[in-house]
């Protein structure tokens, strides 16, 4: 059974999220489910080939849950973050640009450099295409726009001036000020996305239901028991809500409605 947090996954992070797989793990065997692994995987990345049917634990993106994973995984639950930009079980994409930029709106960034991390990405690419549509962009918006599968890598090219701005999940960049703070105090946020509902806790597809109930079980008391106060704490988590699957088609929305304003594609 594999078990991994990559969403929120620097390497400062891996006592952090380790210590929150741990409180899954004491819930779990509880309650009779036992062998399982003692740490999450630390080099699976945010966008993988594909949910395995072995995959226990996870956190992945909403939006390619629905397109390239559709059919792949099961929700368990949905975080809500004590961070800027979120609200109860949602969260936005934040535009990042330098400190000392010249940038003080989003049609500042026409012509820019900009990075994002993946086409799959909902907060990188999704919903920066969808706030940027309502502007009225057309492609090309940006001088330039490279893919480079990492968002906190991004905030760093833009804190040292290798691009002008990047948008990444603002549960990312929070964690990025706690971490790095001397790195993030060389940017700031121009501009929020609309909003969606926060990356989601999965099992695979193939999990038995009676697994799947365990791990609801165990992710609810996590959220709420005050024994695992200090876990929750260094994830940020405020708490862990039932997902509602339907809520998510929103981010599949903002698609369909940045092609009719005649911006399909971020470029």
């Amino acid at each position: 059974m594999r078990v991994s947090l990559p969403m929120y996954n620097l390497p400062e992070m891996r006592a952090v999220n380790t210590a929150f797989w741990q409180a899954m793990r004491a819930e779990l065997a509880l309650r009779g489910l036992e062998g399982l692994p003692d740490a999450p995987e630390f080099d699976r990345p945010p966008v993988p080939g594909c949910i395995e049917a072995e995959t226990l634990f996870s956190q992945v993106c909403g939006w390619p849950l629905q397109t390239i994973y559709a059919g792949q995984a099961r929700l368990l639950g949905v975080p809500a973050y004590a961070a800027p930009h979120c609200d109860g079980p949602t969260h936005a994409g934040v535009f990042i640009v330098g400190a000392e930029s010249r940038f003080t709106t989003l049609a500042d960034l026409r012509g820019c450099a900009f990075a994002f991390n993946s086409v799959h990405s909902n907060s990188g690419m999704n919903l920066p295409r969808r706030a940027l549509a309502a502007l009225g962009a057309r492609a090309p918006f940006f001088a330039s726009c490279i893919e480079t599968h990492s968002q906190p890598g991004n905030i760093e090219r833009v804190a040292k001036g290798e691009v002008d701005a990047t948008c990444v999940d603002c549960v990312t960049y929070a964690f990025f000020q706690r971490h790095r703070p001397e790195l993030a105090a060389r940017t700031r946020v121009l501009a929020a996305t609309p909003p969606s509902p926060a990356i989601p806790f999965v099992t695979s597809a193939a999990t038995p239901e009676a697994t799947v109930a365990l791990l609801q079980t165990a992710l609810l008391a996590v959220a709420r028991e005050p024994r695992w106060a200090q876990a929750r704490a260094g994830l940020m988590l405020a708490d862990i809500v039932a997902p509602v699957a339907t809520a998510y088609q929103v981010q599949l929305a903002y698609t369909t409605e940045a092609e009719a304003l005649g911006y399909p594609v971020l470029a």
